[in-house]
């Protein structure tokens, strides 16, 4: 498991794409850890970063990394809050803040099996990265809104599409997809990372089909390194997980559900 020394990077963005309703974040990162699919960094800005000269400044952000190209890494990003809409500001040049990469990233599927990989929202970021080391046979669902979050789909190769609306794809949800997937074949692995409706969805179909699964959770992370519990979930039997470093990625077999606070997209938690 790649891990960061508990210090943070000073950074310089190379790139802001737009992807519909998000944005591409691109950050040179030459020297930084390979990082696992499934794992995260905590971004800030390095200048603007807060609320002003008499307001503490905001904490930083856990994003999961999206893709690592050419010694940059890539982040996916929705303005949803404060931080984000800094994020989304930021030009070519401008310095971030990194520490990462940190976290449990995703297992590869044994004995042959065939990944299904199943995203909602901004919660896709992770399978990207998942989706270009994989090896072998893989299928890829992915959940949005409406027409202009669905142009994220273009992160990854070969997406079959639901929307909530009925824009684009099948019209419903992409649990819908995987039920269907499921039924071709019972034998597959699936990953997922996405609002909490979704991921329970995926937890329940897997459960009831005896089919193996890793749910990459999203709760609003303090620290990132497990110092201090604002991120924790109930785990199946009784105690507790800390989503920052027993996850993101968690065995769907340790969760007796996926509580709203565990799936929240990423984004904004209290400054």
């Amino acid at each position: 498991m790649s891990q960061a020394p508990f210090a943070r990077r000073l950074l310089t963005v190379t790139g802001l794409d737009e992807l519909g309703a998000y944005r591409v974040l691109r950050v040179a990162d030459p020297d930084g850890p390979e990082p696992e699919p499934g794992q995260f960094a905590m971004l800030s800005a390095l200048e603007g970063w807060g609320g002003g000269e008499h307001e503490r400044p905001l904490l930083a952000r856990a994003f999961s990394i999206a893709r690592r190209s050419g010694g940059e890494s890539h982040f996916l990003l929705e303005d949803v809050g404060p931080g984000t809409q800094r994020l989304c500001e930021l030009r070519a040049g401008d310095g971030l803040w990194a520490l990462g990469p940190l976290g449990r990233g995703f297992a590869a599927p044994e004995g042959g099996r065939r990944a299904i990989l199943v995203g909602g929202g901004v919660g896709i970021a992770p399978l990207a990265i998942l989706q270009d080391q994989l090896e072998g046979p893989t299928s890829v669902l992915l959940g949005f809104r409406e027409r202009s979050r669905a142009q994220g789909a273009a992160l990854l190769d070969g997406a079959r599409v639901a929307s909530d609306d009925g824009s684009v794809g099948h019209h419903g949800l992409v649990t819908d997809l995987l039920v269907a997937e499921l039924q071709r074949d019972p034998e597959a692995v699936v990953y997922a990372c996405g609002p909490a409706g979704m991921l329970e969805g995926v937890r329940a179909i897997c459960e009831r089909g005896g089919v193996p699964a890793q749910l990459a959770l999203e709760a609003g992370m303090a620290c990132g390194f497990g110092a201090c519990f604002g991120c924790v979930v109930p785990k199946r039997g009784g105690g507790y997980l800390r989503v920052c470093v027993d996850g993101p990625v968690i065995d769907a077999a340790e969760l007796e559900r996926v509580d709203a606070h565990a799936a929240a997209p990423i984004g904004d938690p209290p400054a």
